[in-house]
């Protein structure tokens, strides 16, 4: 058994195809070839925090892989990182401890980032002008970051709650060449962003539409709770196209819950993201459309990531 320390992990990162990793792991899931049970929760009220355990195995491979990260919001006031967490990686041969990531919840964030990526890589229009990003944490940099390679587009507004949180995620995404515009105001991420994602543990919508939308697509990934909404029902209502992760978990928690509940979209119109990776089903198919992907975390993202890591470091 093997014990690899986050210092391990950031070292092999940079050498795995990150994107190719998670897009099989969303096709295997969506082709019925993993076994993904229902998530593990604990929710902590005082300080508020939330455990989550995700595991499961795709067929023919050498592990199955089970994730332990939490999120505690609050640790910001304390000067600690808000996640945290690691992944054990058993063979599935003998049920043998193989290996224990100490990621520090690291690959949870990066996956999450990585897959916002392969929404955008496939649903988004060919044409970004402007990117709206809701939130201002980890979350909300990495999201950005991994956009990079897919848009030349640096116009970025940025929504958060506290602008002391917001003037920070000016000056640190400003260092890599983005044009980071700030507001307290949702409203105007719809009105002047054609790529939207949101990175917020919002339980109520932050994000209203006030009325016909056009032309955009929104990745929401903050919503991983049945409690948490970050979007009016009526955005997922007045999309064209609605992709879920994985629709056993979306039909649970996330945005696509909500939209259920409400009556906003019907269950039999969605799809699965692995299915347009795939081409089993069509993704974005006109500039005019209005695209939305619920991103509530499966594990087999947490499973490729593990099996890259493990496969770098020999």
């Amino acid at each position: 058994m093997r014990i690899i320390t986050r210092s391990e992990i950031d070292a092999v990162l940079p050498e795995i195809d990150l994107m190719a990793e998670i897009e099989a792991g969303f096709v295997a899931y969506s082709r019925g070839e993993s076994v993904v049970p229902p998530v593990g929760e604990l929710l902590l009220e005082d300080p508020p925090g939330e455990v989550h355990i995700k595991y499961g195995y795709i067929t023919g491979d050498d592990h199955y892989v089970i994730k332990v990260a939490s999120g505690f919001a609050d640790n910001a006031r304390l000067g600690l990182p808000t996640s945290n967490g690691l992944m054990l990686a058993f063979s599935q041969q003998s049920g043998e401890l193989a290996a224990v990531l100490l990621d520090e919840g690291s690959l949870t964030d990066i996956r999450t980032a990585v897959a916002g990526a392969i929404a955008a890589k496939y649903l988004a229009p060919s044409t970004i002008t402007r990117i709206g990003i809701m939130g201002a944490g980890i979350q909300a940099r990495l999201q950005l970051e991994h956009l990079m390679g897919l848009t030349e587009c640096r116009d970025v507004l940025v929504w958060g709650r506290h602008q002391e949180r917001l003037d920070r995620y000016t000056e640190d995404m400003g260092r890599l060449g983005f044009d980071i515009a700030t507001t307290t105001d949702a409203s105007g991420i719809l009105d002047t962003c054609n790529l939207i994602v949101t990175t917020t543990p919002a339980h109520e919508p932050i994000l209203r539409s006030s009325g016909g939308l056009r032309g955009l697509h929104i990745t929401a990934v903050g919503s991983d709770t049945p409690s948490k909404q970050e979007l009016d029902t009526e955005i997922l209502a007045q999309a064209d196209l609605v992709v879920a992760d994985s629709i056993a978990q979306c039909v649970e928690r996330g945005e696509i819950h909500r939209a259920l509940r409400a009556q906003s979209v019907a269950k039999p119109n969605i799809v699965e993201l692995g299915q347009i990776i795939a081409g089993d089903a069509a993704g974005r198919t006109s500039e005019d459309q209005v695209t939305l992907a619920d991103l509530t975390g499966v594990a087999v993202q947490d499973i490729q990531i593990a099996k890259a890591v493990l496969g770098a470091i020999g």
